[in-house]
Formats: structure tokens, sequence, C-alpha cells
């Protein structure tokens, strides 16, 4: 059983708030947009750390992470795509990473939109957990939180960290 926390749209802003969380979790997926190096050095000094770069990430990030990243978490296959579009409107290069791997779960970042939705026509289940910084239009910060045991997604919940704040 592994407990994750998946959290999008950092955008360099790594708080008290998340690290609690990170520090009961056994691994921290970030679907991009992480900004600065240093926050995926927080957080991989605390847990496993499964990410993939973002529009807005430079080359030191970039050169740190991937643009996709498939793997297997206990028994189940996840994709992972910052910019992913959503079902059933998935974007070329995500129809494609879904066709190549056949994940069972699908992550993705961007939208600042949080957002969990079984995708029954692709048999995939689609996580966007929102913006966890405090750059964009999104009015709450979000991350998810749930439990992987085996071939089953348990405990499931949505993780509110607040107001954004004024910036933009």
């Amino acid at each position: 059983m592994k407990k994750i926390l998946l959290l999008s749209d950092t955008h360099s802003y790594i708080d008290n708030a998340i690290l609690k969380y990170l520090n009961q979790s056994d691994e921290v997926w970030h679907a991009g947009d992480i900004g600065k190096i240093d926050v995926l050095e927080k957080l991989e000094k605390k847990v496993l750390l499964r990410s993939v770069y973002g529009n807005i990430d430079d080359h030191m990030v970039r050169s740190a992470t991937k643009e996709t990243n498939t793997f297997i978490c206990e028994k189940i296959k996840v994709s992972m795509i910052h910019i992913g579009g959503k079902p059933p409107y998935y974007n070329k290069k995500t129809n494609a990473l879904i066709k190549k791997e056949n994940p069972k779960i699908l992550v993705c970042g961007h939208s600042h939109i949080l957002k969990v939705e079984y995708d029954k026509a692709k048999d995939v289940l689609y996580m966007n957990p929102g913006a966890a910084g405090r750059h964009g239009f999104h009015k709450k910060r979000t991350m998810i939180r749930f439990e992987i045991n085996g071939t089953e997604i348990e405990k499931m919940e949505i993780i509110e960290l607040g107001n954004r704040s004024k910036l933009s």
C-alpha cells in the first residue's frame, strides 16, 4: 500500500501546508509547472518523487524531469503529462500516450482546474489536482491525496490549501 500526494502547478511555491501532507505520504507525483529546481529538491528529500515538466519550467527543471512519465505504482500503471486536455478531449500527445501505454491512471496538470473523472471510453481514471501554487487564475489552491493498494485506488480526498492570493 502506498500513500500518494498528487499536486501540480506549484510555480516555485511550496509552503508548510504542502509539506505537512508530503510528510504523510510515501510518494509525491508532480504534474508539471514546478517552477524553480529547488522545489524538486525539497520534494525528493522527503519521499519518492515522480514528475513531469510543464510549459513554464526552465532548462534546469526540464533536465531533471521528462515530458511524459509512465510507471507502475503497486500494480497500477500510471502515465503523466502536463498538458493533456480532459476527457474526452485529449490532445494528440495524450491520445498517443494512452494508446501506447494503456494506463489505468492518467495524471495531467496545466488547467489549474481540479478534476477527477473515469473515462469509460479509454478505460482510464483521469486526475488533475488543480494548482497548489499561488500564480494563476484559480481561487483555491488544491491537491489530491489517495492510496494505492495493489490494484485498488482508495481513500481519495481533495485537499484545499486555502485561497490562491492576490498574485496573478
